[in-house]
């Protein structure tokens, strides 16, 4: 059974850091890409992350460039998700979820995802 688990979330002040944590069962991060998307109260679905199986290509969506860094240990089979200097606009749910990067764009396969871990900022 495949299975996707996140940690890290939380409350946290403009400007703070947190590091999100997603540890895979059943799939292994070194063959199989796993990324993030997060998703706001009344907004669309965003997908913000991937690191790709393989030789780790990465994607960054334009909305969190320069702030947010992926990154794997292939060790504990866990990809993370470091998140700079918050934005209010940064409160999500966040949710890991596999995916592939082609041609600089993240697409995700559906039918493997977390539970997702909130994360608050406030201003």
């Amino acid at each position: 059974e495949v299975r996707l688990a996140e940690s890290g979330g939380g409350l946290a002040e403009a400007g703070e850091s947190l590091r999100l944590s997603c540890v895979a069962s059943g799939i292994t991060v070194v063959e199989d890409g796993i990324g993030w998307f997060r998703q706001a109260p009344g907004k669309d679905r965003e997908a913000i992350s991937c690191v790709d199986g393989g030789d780790g290509t990465t994607f960054y969506a334009d909305s969190v460039k320069g702030r947010f860094t992926i990154s794997r240990d292939n060790a504990k089979n866990t990809v993370y998700l470091q998140i700079d200097n918050l934005k209010p606009e940064d409160t999500a749910v966040y949710t890991c979820i596999q995916c592939t990067v082609q041609g600089g764009k993240m697409f995700m396969n559906h039918d493997v995802w977390g539970q997702g871990t909130q994360v608050t900022v406030s201003s």
